[in-house]
């Protein structure tokens, strides 16, 4: 069954609650990488479908997708403040998407990534939570910095 625009949008919204709640994403990883797909709504420069690499908010839900071409891959947990600083920008830096709430018929949120850290700070601000980064002096430096490249 192919999944409609609002329940992908709601199942993203949920990861952005649930990930800034408890702190952690998870994915999925095997000997060559971490799970990943095509998107269907955009290409690169050369017509090619943009990579995703896919994140869950519960392992559970990560785990149930750990079938058929993800069937030799295991879960792995990551730090929100290392998912934010090294994964979501090194994803930006090669031109990759964040597949948010996969499922396994592989339908789920195709999100930017500076889009989605934008996201995920401003849901905690308003919760009035703070991250520790390595490379950031707070989340407002985070925000502050995504939004000059995204105004670029």
């Amino acid at each position: 069954m192919i999944q409609d625009s609002a329940t992908l949008q709601n199942r993203h919204n949920r990861f952005v609650r649930t990930v800034c709640k408890h702190e952690v994403v998870y994915s999925l990883e095997n000997e060559i990488g971490f799970a990943s797909s095509s998107s269907i709504h955009f290409e690169d420069e050369e017509e090619n479908p943009v990579g995703i690499i896919c994140f869950w908010a519960e392992e559970a839900l990560a785990k149930s997708c750990m079938k058929n071409g993800w069937s030799d891959y295991k879960v792995v947990q990551v730090s929100l403040s290392e998912f934010i600083e090294d994964w979501c920008v090194g994803m930006e830096n090669d031109r990759l998407l964040v597949g948010t709430e996969f499922d396994q018929n592989m339908f789920g949120y195709e999100s930017d990534p500076l889009e989605l850290i934008l996201e995920l700070v401003n849901e905690l601000i308003q919760h009035k939570k703070e991250l520790h980064f390595k490379k950031f002096k707070g989340l407002l430096d985070v925000k502050d910095q995504v939004e000059k490249i995204l105004e670029e």
